[in-house]
């Protein structure tokens, strides 16, 4: 077998060890691929893993050969599934591997924007508290979680391990899920979409990416939230409209954001969320603790040789 990684920098800035793949023949590294480059680099390759770069029809009509498919991550929305389908190529994911990560990330974002750590640090550093004739600074104001309602949309592995941990702060949790409606799991108190957002403080997206989700946080999603309340996003950039949200920032619908994902990863430098104090941005970070991608490697190792020798992969999404 002859697999191709298209895109590995993300996941392995060097400090993971490839030699796994070593174990199902030869293998080719790329840290990085322009989408014009990917049917090249494929090939007559048996096994291709994508970070980021698109497998489309075009692609697969280009690679003969091409066996097996894995995204490198939970979401999949850079594979034509169908198209794949068709040729009879599988095609995997690797669930699971930043659940305790992602969790605890957007959890530290909504930490961040209730309490505003950056700006105290600031106040220090700026020299705003030092020499003050008294200790205490109130000059920044923050709120408690405790007895705050807090909406998961999506509720998944990672967005019910987000709201076990809101349930430690003694937050309310409401979930919204299409597949549960109206009824308490381990304390979490499923309901409508309209109910989640009027009700709720704060909002965390755990959705995937899909036709249905693309776009939804839009004015009218915005327009439903509670007046003052926070928005956390660690799923994916483009369920938002940034227009939208940016406008909900400015003029006081959302009382703040705090986003690990955008529609355009890196973002243009005159992205006007970049300017607000209100909004906190991180580089698409939520994922990438050691721990996670370590899990990743060992997933995706499982799922080769599972499809080698069994075949079908762990995780088979077609």
């Amino acid at each position: 077998m002859k697999t191709v990684i298209l895109d590995g920098f993300a996941v392995n800035p060097g400090d993971l060890d490839w030699s796994f793949l070593s174990e199902f023949g030869t293998y080719t590294i790329y840290d990085r691929s322009l989408e014009s480059e990917v049917a090249e680099r494929i090939g007559d390759a048996d096994i291709v893993i994508t970070n980021r770069m698109h497998i489309t029809e075009e692609v697969l009509s280009k690679c003969p050969n091409l066996k097996f498919i894995s995204a490198f991550g939970t979401g999949y929305d850079m594979i034509d599934v169908p198209a794949c389908r068709a040729r009879g190529v599988e095609v995997c994911n690797i669930p699971g591997y930043s659940t305790s990560s992602v969790s605890q990330f957007a959890f530290s974002l909504m930490l961040a924007v209730s309490t505003r750590i950056d700006l105290y640090r600031k106040a220090v550093l700026s020299g705003t508290w030092t020499g003050r004739a008294d200790f205490a600074y109130q000059s920044i104001p923050y709120v408690e979680l405790e007895g705050k309602t807090v909406g998961v949309y999506g509720c998944g592995a990672i967005g019910m391990r987000f709201a076990k941990l809101c349930s430690a702060f003694s937050m309310r949790v409401l979930a919204y899920r299409r597949s549960v409606k109206n009824e308490i799991i381990d304390g979490i108190e499923f309901t409508d979409k309209d109910t989640l957002l009027s009700e709720s403080d704060f909002i965390s997206i755990h959705c995937p990416l899909t036709d249905e989700t693309r776009g939804m946080v839009n004015s009218e999603f915005l327009s439903k939230m509670k007046k003052g309340a926070y928005l956390i996003n660690t799923s994916r950039g483009a369920v938002i409209n940034e227009a939208d949200l940016y406008a909900a920032l400015k003029d006081g619908t959302l009382a703040g954001a705090a986003i690990d994902v955008m529609v355009k990863e890196p973002p243009e430098r005159d992205n006007p969320l970049l300017t607000l104090d209100n909004c906190i941005i991180t580089p698409h970070a939520a994922w990438v603790s050691i721990e996670a991608r370590h899990r990743m490697i060992e997933i995706l190792c499982n799922n080769i040789r599972s499809f080698i020798n069994c075949g079908e992969g762990i995780n088979k999404v077609y």
